[in-house]
């Protein structure tokens, strides 16, 4: 008991610092590795939605992705998913607006709302299909 007493803030840092460590697991804010999302967008019909900014969206974008910027997604998801009860997988380039966009649509009633571990670079790295919109070919034609 005496340790305890002696050592209580030491304690408190560990149990906070554990605590936060769990926080993501708890919240159920894990990210979809993209095996796992192919079989949702098969299986359930899942929603793919590419948060990223419109120039990052046009240099490449997983196949079918829409485009919603983050900035705007408040204002735009509800017009590019109309439906709340589908699963929406959320992405950008990295993973890490992904997740902010998961967490605003949950906020916004899209209960199935997922972020895509590893973003566009984790989409290519499992070999899947990407593409690029006619703005950025118009663009590299035009230069050449």
């Amino acid at each position: 008991m005496d340790f305890i007493l002696h050592n209580w803030a030491l304690i408190l840092v560990v149990l906070v610092s554990g605590l936060l460590l769990l926080r993501p697991a708890l919240s159920g804010a894990g990210a979809l590795a993209p095996a796992a999302a192919v079989q949702l967008i098969n299986r359930e019909k899942a929603v793919l939605v590419d948060v990223s900014s419109e120039d990052e969206y046009a240099l490449a974008h997983a196949n079918g992705a829409k485009s919603v910027p983050l900035a705007q997604l408040k204002e735009q998801l509800p017009q590019a998913v109309k439906n709340k009860a589908v699963p929406v997988i959320f992405m950008c380039a990295s993973g890490s607006r992904a997740a902010t966009a998961a967490r605003m649509a949950k906020g916004l009633g899209y209960n199935r709302a997922l972020a895509l571990a590893g973003g566009l670079k984790g989409w290519r790295a499992a070999n899947l299909p990407v593409a690029s919109s006619s703005k950025s070919q118009d663009s590299k034609s035009a230069k050449a």
